[in-house]
């Protein structure tokens, strides 16, 4: 049993996939952040243009 987890502990095969994992996972996590971060302020540029130019006056 000694050996067995020696020899598991000293693997490193999927070390690679394991990283690229957590990273794909915070990009994600970021982009989804920043996605709402903008759509909130579109939303609120695009109703303050549209109540500007409900009030302008030709």
């Amino acid at each position: 049993m000694k050996a067995l987890f020696e020899r598991f502990a000293t693997k490193e095969d999927g070390a690679v996939s394991v990283d690229w994992v957590v990273l794909s996972a915070l990009v994600v996590t970021l982009l989804s952040a920043g996605y709402g971060m903008m759509e909130s302020s579109t939303n609120d540029l695009s109703s303050d243009t549209a109540d500007y130019m409900t009030n302008w006056q030709f």
